[in-house]
């Protein structure tokens, strides 16, 4: 088949951009929108290339990047299918990745990308209530739901409290199980800022993400019962995996 004519009118070869790029961005508007349900067959790849006016090796590019992007999978000898909806992801007092993921039947993970002891700038000492010049610990992570990169965080938290909070978080792939080895039960979010913007190179690569796509990023600070902060964190989410929810704190 020639790539010449197509009976979609938001793919065409004059567009600038690959043709299994643009296919890949109408099937994933499609199924964001929920034209395409959690659990629901795609059409036969002759069907769809037929439609984009495409022969099936331009056509499979486009259902290799959905793919990755966890937003679809191939079940051989069935079809294609639309992965499980959007992860709900509560903004509160009481944030917990991993007890999110798995309320809602999914496998949680967390993945060491980097750390570092490093002296806190100005404004990092003031949001964390240390002295300018305290050493701090970064962490940088990748946050996974049944394999599927949901977040990218950067994270610092007072290194004399933490002292050893990378080989724990290196263990158990949990910021929370990290803390509580160093005899913290619990922590309540203090404050949490959202944005909207497109992701940079960087966070695409990491997140598996389509050039152009857009992301969450969130800032938070994080406390102890006595409301002494303990973790600040610059987060990004893939904003085609998620939906904040936003509970308001109840009346004590």
């Amino acid at each position: 088949m020639t790539e010449t004519a197509f009976s979609d009118e938001r793919v065409s070869r004059r567009a600038g951009v690959s043709l299994w790029r643009q296919i890949a961005d109408v099937l994933r508007a499609e199924i964001v929108s929920g034209k395409w349900p959690a659990e629901a067959p795609l059409p036969p790849e002759a069907a769809l290339a037929g439609r984009f006016g495409v022969n099936r090796h331009t056509l499979r590019r486009a259902l290799a990047v959905l793919a990755a992007e966890g937003l679809v999978r191939s079940d051989q000898g069935r079809g294609t299918f639309v992965t499980a909806e959007r992860l709900a992801y509560p903004i509160g007092r009481r944030t917990r990745f991993s007890q999110i993921v798995s309320r809602q039947a999914r496998a949680p993970g967390g993945r060491l990308i980097a750390s570092q002891v490093e002296p806190a700038p100005l404004w990092l000492a003031e949001h964390l209530g240390v002295a300018e010049g305290a050493r701090l610990i970064r962490l940088e992570t990748l946050s996974v739901a049944d394999g599927v990169p949901i977040s990218a965080a950067t994270s610092w938290f007072p290194a004399s409290r933490f002292p050893r909070l990378v080989a724990a978080y290196a263990e158990t792939g949990s910021i929370t199980a990290a803390m509580a080895d160093h005899g913290l039960g619990d922590y309540f979010r203090r404050w949490t800022k959202v944005r909207a913007r497109q992701a940079e190179p960087a966070e695409t690569e990491r997140l598996l993400l389509p050039r152009g796509a857009s992301v969450l990023a969130t800032e938070a600070l994080n406390e102890d019962k006595d409301g002494v902060p303990v973790h600040y964190s610059d987060t990004v989410f893939a904003a085609d995996r998620i939906e904040l929810v936003i509970e308001p704190e109840r009346a004590r």
